[in-house]
């Protein structure tokens, strides 16, 4: 399939247009971009620095990728902003590349649908299937794993992580790591599991039922929490959905996790 620019757009010399690129009207696409196959800029979108874009991904209006990292410590340096295939990155959104004192590369997965005026920070890593609500955003060097919902408005702390399959609520401040298939309150306190998301991904009625009493453990338990962290990693981490919690927690290290309220 042939590539399609519109006559307004400008495209430096050395960008790589696969099969069935669209550039629309008013789009600027830098010498260093890689668009994969039919890869759609709607119009008035800036492409910047080093950013591939996977295969059927389409940016709407006015979205700016691959821009500078908002970090002061930034000197022009070539990094990266990666985008993987099937993505949705609508109106306004900002993603920019990523620093040489972090990843190197800002990293967004397959099949994410990235809303208005959403903001993926310099160095983030995001997994597959994620939804950025409207102006959801992300703080530099943050990791959101595969199949997260961030509502609109939420911020997720620098540095912060995101387990796979939690659910953050609209506008929640979000300061502290989430544990995966975590819910978290508007407050910006977790507030149980995502019980919908988890079966969605097909998880049994007995699988549920144990991470509930785990959550519960965990979170409400007596003692101390190592203590309980202990209990549980010794009696069910046999159970992948738990020792995914339980890896996650002792993986952490730049934040404290999202606890809440009452722990």
């Amino acid at each position: 399939m042939a590539v399609t620019i519109h006559p307004t757009a400008i495209v430096e010399p050395g960008a790589e247009l696969a099969d069935g690129v669209e550039i629309g009207p008013f789009c600027t696409v830098s010498a260093r971009a890689r668009l994969g196959e039919n890869v759609r800029l709607v119009s008035h979108v800036s492409i910047a620095g080093s950013t591939w874009i996977g295969a059927r991904t389409a940016v709407s209006p006015f979205a700016a990728l691959g821009g500078p990292p908002q970090d002061t410590k930034y000197r022009n340096e070539d990094t990266k902003l990666i985008i993987g295939t099937d993505c949705l990155v609508r109106e306004g959104a900002v993603l920019h590349i990523g620093t040489v004192q972090g990843r190197g590369q800002t990293v967004v997965g397959n099949k994410c649908m990235l809303m208005n005026g959403c903001h993926v920070g310099h160095d983030g890593l995001i997994g597959n299937g994620v939804i950025f609500s409207t102006h959801a955003v992300t703080g530099g060097s943050a990791t959101i794993e595969d199949s997260v919902i961030i509502g609109g408005n939420a911020a997720i702390h620098q540095l912060g992580r995101v387990g796979m399959g939690a659910f953050i609520g609209g506008c929640a401040p979000v300061v502290g790591d989430v544990i995966p298939y975590g819910m978290v309150h508007n407050s910006g306190a977790l507030h149980g599991l995502n019980i919908t998301g988890l079966k969605r991904r097909g998880a049994t009625r007995e699988t549920i039922h144990l991470l509930r009493n785990v959550y519960h453990e965990l979170f409400h338990g007596a003692g101390y929490f190592e203590d309980r962290l202990a209990k549980v990693t010794a009696d069910h981490s046999d159970v992948p959905e738990v020792k995914r919690i339980v890896d996650f927690i002792a993986a952490g290290e730049k934040r404290p996790l999202c606890v809440p309220r009452s722990s």
